[in-house]
């Protein structure tokens, strides 16, 4: 079993040295939904819920959150992002909004933090603007999809 990296000799937690480590372009997409009731989802995709553009918000509140990722997660080093960009997709299947987050640097070390907050942070935009019509919104499957770059290389979920 790999060692756990975020915890010193003594078991403590500790950042993650990085200092020796060459910068590599590295990126990370995360992907994730948020179902509703389908009358809440024909809100979102005709623009009329009373919050405004809940889409847009969504997508902007998700690439502020990959800049502020590591004022959120403790143990997350501060990254120069070079790439932010979310799709938000509505599903009439579902019914929900499906979120990807893409994150791109250059740099020691990887951006999948970033990718993953982006979507939480979008789902949770999406729930804030129109939970005065749908309280039973449920935010689910946030994953890593595919990371890339770095001493580990690539990976992708099956």
């Amino acid at each position: 079993m790999p060692k756990l990296t975020h915890f010193d000799e003594a078991g403590r937690a500790a950042m993650v040295d990085v200092t020796d480590k060459p910068a590599t372009d590295r990126i990370a997409v995360a992907r994730g939904h948020i179902a509703m009731q389908p009358e809440t989802l024909a809100l979102i995709k005709g623009g009329t819920a009373a919050k405004g553009d809940v889409l847009g918000v969504a997508r902007l509140a998700g690439i502020m959150a990959a800049k502020r990722t590591s004022d959120l997660i403790p143990l997350c080093h501060p990254l120069a992002l070079t790439k932010v960009s979310l799709d938000l997709i509505c599903d009439e299947t579902l019914p929900g909004v499906v979120i990807e987050a893409i994150v791109r640097t250059s740099g020691q070390t990887g951006v999948e933090m970033e990718a993953l907050t982006a979507v939480t942070v979008a789902a949770l935009t999406v729930y804030d603007m129109v939970k005065a019509v749908d309280r039973g919104m449920v935010i689910g499957e946030v994953r890593l999809a595919l990371k890339d770059g770095g001493k580990s290389g690539r990976w992708q979920a099956p």
